[in-house]
């Protein structure tokens, strides 16, 4: 069995996109659509930078996606043909429900845009913050989080693998749990360069946001099971995947569960495509698996060949 994954924020780099985009017509007409969507030159920045234009949460969410549907496209693999499941990475859930045909890359696009901007305006520049708890497991991270918490918010955004959880919250709260971290049993805590605390409750007024525009968004049933974020289990209906959607924005991503659930139900092959983010991660989770990262047409070329 195998499961077509796409990764999330973080993935972005001045250039992503470029070779493929010149290399095939198929990823090339991916950039264009996704242009014509926004209404803004999407491809360019992507291609040329700046980085700090592209890093900004309302650019990089629709143009990682790109990125990774360009290497799909490019691919011209039938997903329902070559792969069991599909998932996402946070916004990489976008990606793979226009993978599965749940929506069409315009509408994607127009709501990771909608995404981004609402998650950059809910919180206040600087009174937020994230970390990564590396050589932590999510009962450690917990506890780092209780202990730091003090009447603020400070929880877990993301349960990446067994050895790599992400916090989030009020930034005073993070600091202390920068500080708490070592003597609750994480090898190091980093605090992360972004510009808001994402899935913690104080994304609020963006899961508002995000379910009004995906009240109005169109939505068919994905044509494999998506396995979604903050269930870590498979799910086929519009309606329930809209609800996972908006909870998501505040929700932990359980990725950790995602990967395992899907190895025990006998998932054996994990293809990521447009990055080499979520690899590294899987082969920590479900080390016998096998997985391959799709960027450049030669990834593309080897795979078609192997599938």
């Amino acid at each position: 069995m195998r499961a077509f994954i796409f990764p999330g924020q973080g993935s972005q780099s001045v250039g992503m996109g470029k070779a493929l985009a010149d290399a095939s017509k198929d990823a090339r007409a991916v950039f264009e659509e996704v242009d014509e969507a926004l209404g803004q030159n999407l491809a360019r920045l992507m291609a040329e930078g700046p980085a700090e234009e592209l890093t900004l949460t309302e650019n990089a969410q629709p143009a990682i996606m790109a990125n990774a549907v360009a290497a799909l496209r490019a691919s011209g693999i039938d997903l329902q043909a070559k792969a069991d499941f599909v998932a996402g990475h946070s916004l990489g859930e976008y990606s793979a429900l226009y993978a599965a045909g749940t929506f069409d890359l315009a509408t994607a696009a127009r709501l990771l845009k909608t995404r981004g901007q609402a998650m950059q305006a809910a919180v206040p520049v600087g009174e937020g913050a994230m970390a990564a708890l590396l050589g932590a497991d999510l009962a450690i991270a917990q506890a780092i989080c209780d202990a730091a918490a003090e009447g603020e918010i400070c929880t877990v955004a993301n349960d990446n693998d067994p050895s790599q959880v992400v916090i989030s919250g009020h930034r005073t709260a993070i600091g202390r749990a920068l500080e708490l971290a070592k003597d609750k049993g994480a090898k190091r805590a980093i605090l992360l360069p972004v510009s808001a605390p994402f899935h913690c409750p104080l994304m609020k007024p963006a899961a508002e946001a995000m379910q009004q525009a995906l009240a109005g968004a169109a939505m068919e049933p994905p044509a494999v099971s998506l396995y979604a974020n903050v269930t870590a289990a498979p799910v086929d209906s519009p309606d329930t995947i809209r609800e996972l959607l908006v909870e998501q924005v505040t929700g932990m991503v359980r990725w950790r569960e995602s990967v395992a659930n899907m190895a025990a139900a006998g998932v054996t092959h994990f293809v990521e495509f447009g990055g080499k983010v979520l690899g590294p991660m899987v082969k920590r989770i479900a080390p016998e698996v096998e997985v391959t990262s799709v960027i450049a047409m030669e990834d593309i070329d080897a795979l078609v060949k192997a599938i």
